[in-house]
Formats: C-alpha cells, structure tokens, sequence
C-alpha cells in the first residue's frame, strides 16, 4: 500500500495546449490492459531529456538520445509497458525503429522526430508487430489514463498538476506524470517521468533545465539501490502560452519556469518512492553542514540504502546504531565526534555516541509514523543534499520474486 499516496481525479490534471494524449492495447504482458501511450506533440515545441547512465541501458534509449536533437523537432512519444526493450542487441533497436517509423507515418512527419520508451521485463524480444498494430486502435485519452496505462509493478498511478506566474504577463501550466515503484536508484531520472508545459523556451536552454531538474528530484530518490535499464525523464515545451521565448539562463523567467517544473518533478519522483514496491514508509534523509552537495550526497544515499536500515524502520525498530554504521562507511570524511543526528524531532547521537538526552521511547513513537525524517549535521561546511526512500519489506521480496510471473 503507497504511504499517503493518491490518485489524481481527472479534473485536477490540467491539459497542456499543444499535447494531444492518446492510450491503447497492445496486448504485451496483458490481455484488455492499457499499455501504450502516444504523445502528439505540435510544431514548434522543444523538447528535453535526460537518460538512464547504465551501460546497459535499452534499445529504446540509444533511439531516443539519436532522435532527441533531430533539427526538424521532436513531434511524439510512443511509451509501452510489459517489455523493456533492453538487453536485446541490435535486433532491439531494430524494433525501435520500426515502432518509430510506423508512429511518423501514422502522424506524417520523419522517424526521426519520435521518441520511444519501453518499461518492463528485460532481456526478452519486443514484440514491435503488436504495437504497430496497436497504433491503428490507440484512442484519445487525458493525462489520468496515461498515467495509468505506463504502469508496471506500481499500485496506483503518479501524476500532478502546476500552474503559475512566469514573467509580469503569462501563466504557464503544466502537468506530468512518472512510474516507477522496484529498481529505483536513478542516476538522471527516474524509470519514465514525463512533463509537459506551454512554456516557450529555447531546446539547450530547456535541456539544461531538464538536467538542473532532474539532478534535484529524481536523482535524489532511490527504493532499492538498482538504477534502471530503462529510466527516462522528459520535458515538453509547447510555447503555446503567449510569452516569448526564454533564449538564456540569465532571463529572470527561467528561475521562475524552473522553479514551478522542480515543484511538480518532486512530487512526481516522491510519489514513486511513497509507493515503493512492499513500502510502508516514506523516510527522508537530510545531511546538513557538509564540505561540498557531493559529501552530503554520499552521507545521504549510505543512509538511504542501506538494507540493516530500512529493514528496521520497517519493523519500526529504533536499532538507530545502523544509522550511524551506514555514515561511517558512507567513505565521507566524517567528524564522528562533532556529528549530530536526529530522527525526526529526537536528538539521537552527538559527540562520538548517544545524545545524553535520548530515550528508546522518544524513538520508537518516531518510528512508529509512517513519515520519517533523519537529519544528520556533520558540522564542517554550509552544503547540503536530501535522498528520499522507503523501508525495505518482505513484499518488496515476494513481488520481485514473482515479477515474471
């Protein structure tokens, strides 16, 4: 069950002028199931993205960083599910191209202007016949149905909503989705995010801000360590607000534009950790006072994966010398005599051991919420960083094991 985690009614997702969104059945994994998606997109838009750092990464990857810089523009994004399309060699990327050839016919612009992404079992053949079929029947839907049809292991589908001042006179709105609940630790992204916004921004000013974003939100999750075959995260923009175009990061509008996407991104990213596959809790680790983001984001991930640790706040046991284990060997310089730790509002660890202050019974009622925060001041600089993750269940095991299943 996700922690506090909702789905989206229809009327709180808004739609995006310049994105037509349409679902259909290609009948991958299942029978009468919703698993692709295309995104229309009209002329004029740019786009931005970010992929997966796995050498292994999929077919559908090695497309879509070809097509992304395409000079005519990108003009859709045809998502499956059921088949990750990774692991398959050449012979994937054939398939890639096939499903992107048929989707540029369906809409009459080059292959080259489409987008593919794949999410699901890897090392098994795409079955691109299906697909391409599939596209005849595909029907228009609104971002809810997308949301729900680029599912894999998640229990409830991830989207939101923004909308806000971007210069003196326009207001943009925008609305994304993501997925993703087992092999979460993105090194860009997160297994597929998508946002779209009727922003008018410049393509390597967008895809700075693509990369700023992501660095932000979903390269500051992770459920179980595995980064992803397959992670993908974009941003559309349509440029169909009326603004005019945001050309350089020195424009005031850009810190504004960001801002409003960042917001809608976190959400995005932490609801696929608060859904996390088995998870019942949704923790977040903060590391204050470092030397530099990167030795407050070495701090912060050790913490976060650590097994001994989410173990025990699945069992809500306050075994907190885990915390401080993990820290250790987190290979940041760390003062263990000047460090601090908290969890939640409970001092919990200062000069070298326990805060004199601290009692079991202080940390088992933090460990009893679903909602945790660990704050850890390692007291040597002024960066910080934040990682989001979840407990470490026996269901993560049981819905693992019979993934293919």
């Amino acid at each position: 069950m996700a922690v506090n985690l909702r789905e989206k009614e229809r009327d709180e997702l808004l739609s995006i002028d310049g994105v037509g969104v349409f679902v259909g059945q290609a009948g991958i994994k299942k029978a009468e199931h919703d698993d692709l998606t295309l995104f229309v997109l009209s002329e004029k838009n740019t786009v931005g993205a970010v992929f997966t750092q796995n050498r292994f990464c999929a077919a559908p990857v090695h497309i879509a960083k070809q097509h992304l810089f395409d000079e005519d523009g990108v003009r859709a994004l045809v998502v499956n599910t059921g088949n990750a399309n990774a692991g398959t060699g050449a012979q994937g990327r054939e398939r890639a191209e096939e499903i992107c050839a048929a989707v540029a016919k369906k809409l009459g612009c080059n292959t080259t202007q489409v987008l593919p992404f794949s999410t699901g079992v890897i090392l098994e053949p795409l079955p691109s016949d299906k697909i391409i079929t599939a596209l005849s029947r595909m029907r228009p839907a609104g971002w809810a149905d997308a949301a729900r049809a680029i599912m894999t292991t998640d229990t409830m589908p991830k989207s939101a909503s923004r909308s806000g001042k971007v210069g003196q006179n326009h207001t943009v709105s925008a609305t994304g989705i993501s997925k993703g609940a087992g092999m979460i630790c993105p090194n860009m992204a997160t297994m597929l995010g998508f946002i779209a916004c009727d922003a008018k921004i410049a393509q390597p000013v967008l895809q700075l801000m693509t990369q700023e974003i992501a660095d932000a939100t979903f390269n500051s999750i992770t459920v179980d360590g595995d980064t992803s075959t397959n992670d993908s995260f974009v941003i559309i923009a349509t440029g169909r607000c009326g603004q005019s175009e945001i050309d350089n990061i020195a424009d005031p509008r850009y810190d504004q534009l960001k801002a409003l996407l960042q917001d809608l991104a976190l959400e995005l990213a932490q609801a696929i950790v608060r859904d996390g596959e088995g998870a019942t809790k949704f923790i977040t680790v903060s590391v204050e006072n470092a030397e530099s983001r990167e030795e407050a984001r070495k701090v912060a991930y050790a913490v976060a994966h650590s097994p001994l640790v989410k173990t025990a706040f699945s069992a809500s046991d306050p075994n907190l010398g885990r915390l401080l284990a993990a820290i250790g060997y987190s290979g940041a310089d760390v003062d263990t005599e000047n460090l601090r730790m908290w969890l939640g509002d409970v001092l919990v660890a200062e000069k070298g051991g326990r805060a004199v202050s601290y009692t079991e019974e202080d940390g088992q009622r933090v460990m009893n919420e679903a909602e945790i925060s660990v704050r850890i001041d390692l007291r040597k600089g002024l960066e910080k960083a934040v990682v989001y993750t979840c407990d470490l269940t026996k269901e993560y095991v049981a819905i693992n094991a019979d993934y293919r299943s």
